[in-house]
């Protein structure tokens, strides 16, 4: 896979440095490169405790990107998920040690484990006070003698790095920070593996398929389980977390994206932790962010630390750094009322069984067409008409017991006030400024078909399509026009102007009037496929 990097060796190293350059000077490093690459706080006088902590590269912004006040005074940094040398270690905690003594927060991993703890043993034999704590709080492998440690050692990081900050002494740190690691857990899942800068990338994990408690170093999974959607993974992820968290406590979870789970997935995510089988003993939580990653893997990982009243205030001891996204209470979600003039007057609902069962039909008919028009829609950008039909479509038969279906004129006003609320994009402001002005029309006296011409006009105006403009009017327009005829005429029309889109060389409406002749030749308009099908599944159905 392409990647923005420059020769892989120096990969580390430049990043270092960019990370240095752009922390507006609260940040330096020791000299040694590219062997010896430790960052640490600009500031630091060596007066209090300090606490080093690191590990291979690959799970930005971790580790350098939590050093600073109240939490790292340096972190060590090694090469793509491979352990810093123990000179490197060492050269850190010289670096930052003073009479106060110095805490290593340290991953259960292998290398991890030997290279600061042997630069522990020489540190001391240069006569400073050194103590290591070991962060093993995956539980994806319960019977694993030796748990690997993950997310959760960003919370040793905070609480360690606050108390550190208002004096305390090493012991006091120390102490702490095993604290914390005995009550915290975490459990991960992807849907992908990452790739590892200039080697081939691992595709393990087949469509269809989550890997549950995975660690952060690109390592298979304690196991391959079928994804549906958000809601099972979080069940999955909650249920392992249930195992191990005490009757009556309350937990402060940290929901953490592993590196290439997009913004939008993870505020999912946090909507479903916060509706979980866990939720009722969860009272705060940190992000959602990226905090402890595994290079671009599409993945998520949620911590749970017990709750004591003195790691919580620890927690909330602030901190500059943007890469800690701090503490927030859970609430539930609270709304107010639309402002004046916009909330919809709605007519007095009434039933009218043909219609009901017409306008189902028809939204039907747009659901099934969804994957199918979000195909012809990746042509030009972000492939979502089907979807954004079919969301629309799916909310109209939801509403169909308070639509005034025995009254036809206020039936397409309502049907204008149903699609401005829930059809998102152009499409769903120019369907619903038609059917606005087909009620207005149907109410001077107009009869229906005309009522629907007369609103298809109305949305060119405001829209500014034209027929050859490669848009959904280049099938309705026909298709109304002939709809005094018939449904089979309209649907012939219809199809026959949806397939000329294909031939046109150049779109002068909609996101596809930025594309070229190349990407558009030989595909149909998405808006006038979908015009399209609705015409001809309405006469399949009439047929039967």
């Amino acid at each position: 896979m392409t990647q923005f990097v420059n020769k892989k060796e120096d990969i580390v190293a430049e990043a270092v440095d960019g990370v240095i350059a752009t922390s507006g000077g609260l940040l330096t490093r020791l000299d040694g490169f590219p062997h010896i690459r430790v960052v640490l706080r600009a500031d630091w006088d060596k007066s209090k405790v300090a606490i080093v902590s690191g590990g291979g590269a690959g799970h930005e912004p971790a580790h350098a990107g939590f050093v600073g006040e109240a939490m790292l005074t340096a972190a060590i940094c090694g090469d793509v998920f491979a352990s810093p040398s123990v000179d490197a270690v060492l050269a850190g905690i010289l670096a930052v040690t003073g009479p106060a003594g110095c805490l290593l927060v340290v991953k259960n991993y292998t290398g991890d484990r030997l290279n600061f703890g042997l630069a522990a043993e020489r540190a001391r034999a240069f006569g400073l006070k050194v103590e290591m704590v070991v962060v093993d709080d995956d539980i994806a492998l319960p019977d694993l003698p030796q748990a690997r440690g993950v997310a959760g050692t960003l919370f040793v990081h905070k609480v360690a790095g606050a108390l550190a900050e208002s004096g305390a002494d090493l012991s006091t740190v120390t102490k702490a920070a095993r604290n914390v690691i005995s009550r915290v857990a975490t459990i991960g899942m992807s849907l992908d593996t990452c790739t590892i800068p200039g080697a081939p990338k691992d595709a393990r994990i087949p469509t269809g398929k989550a890997e549950l408690g995975l660690g952060i170093h690109g390592e298979a999974g304690a196991q391959q389980v079928e994804f549906s959607d958000a809601r099972s993974a979080i069940m999955m992820v909650c249920d392992r977390l249930a195992s191990v968290m005490k009757p009556g406590k309350t937990y402060v979870a940290l929901l953490n994206n592993l590196g290439g789970t997009s913004v939008l997935e993870m505020q999912v995510l946090a909507y479903e932790l916060v509706r979980s089988s866990i939720a009722d003993q969860i009272t705060h939580v940190v992000g959602p962010a990226t905090m402890m990653t595994s290079l671009e893997m599409r993945g998520f990982s949620v911590t749970l630390l017990e709750k004591s009243q003195a790691d919580f205030a620890l927690l909330g001891v602030p901190t500059p750094l943007v890469a800690w996204p701090g503490i927030k209470a859970i609430s539930t979600v609270s709304t107010i009322e639309l402002p004046d003039g916009l909330r919809p007057i709605r007519p007095m609902p009434s039933d009218h069984p043909a219609t009901r069962a017409f306008l189902t039909q028809c939204c039907e008919i747009l659901i099934a067409a969804e994957a199918d028009l979000n195909a012809l829609d990746a042509r030009a950008g972000d492939g979502d008409t089907g979807s954004t039909l079919a969301g629309a479509a799916r909310a109209l038969i939801s509403s169909l017991d308070n639509l005034p279906l025995a009254d036809h004129t206020q039936l397409y006003r309502a049907i204008g006030q149903e699609l401005s609320q829930t059809m998102g994009g152009s499409s769903g402001v120019l369907l619903a400024i038609m059917f606005a002005a087909a009620g207005d029309a149907a109410s001077s006296g107009v009869n229906l078909v005309e009522a629907l011409r007369v609103g298809m006009l109305r949305m060119q105006e405001i829209g500014g399509a034209e027929l050859g403009d490669r848009t959904m009017v280049d099938a309705l327009h026909p298709a109304l026009n002939v709809l005094e005829n018939g449904l089979g005429a309209a649907a012939a029309a219809a199809r026959e102007g949806a397939d000329r889109t294909a031939k046109m060389a150049k779109a002068r409406a909609g996101r596809s009037s930025y594309l070229s002749e190349d990407q558009l030749s030989g595909f149909v308009d998405p808006g006038a496929e979908a015009v399209a099908r609705l015409f001809e599944g309405i006469c399949v159905v009439d047929a039967d």
